[in-house]
């Protein structure tokens, strides 16, 4: 199974690391190793993820304190975001 991040994914990724880095470099660290390894998870065993809040997404927690969403689609794992648990998901819809 390919295993591709979208560019909010990435973002998100490196915007959680520049946060966490500062203050502490091996929690930064720690966090974006637990982020590629859930993604190599998910090469393996895509469906390892619960069902997502959004229709056709599903979610995995490599962390307690970040959920990464993602979708299966024609044989490929897309990752959409990163999203920590404490923020509302899914976004509200702009009216």
């Amino acid at each position: 199974m390919i295993v591709r991040w979208t560019r909010q994914a990435i973002n998100d990724r490196a915007l959680i690391f520049d946060y966490l880095a500062p203050k502490n470099p091996s929690a930064a660290l720690a966090i974006d190793r637990s982020f590629e390894h859930s993604a190599t998870q998910l090469k393996q065993f895509p469906h390892s993820g619960r069902i997502g809040l959004v229709a056709g997404t599903r979610e995995l927690l490599p962390h307690p304190s970040y959920r990464l969403v993602y979708e299966i689609e024609d044989g490929q794992v897309t990752i959409l975001a990163i999203v920590h648990t404490s923020r509302l998901w899914p976004p509200a819809e702009d009216e």
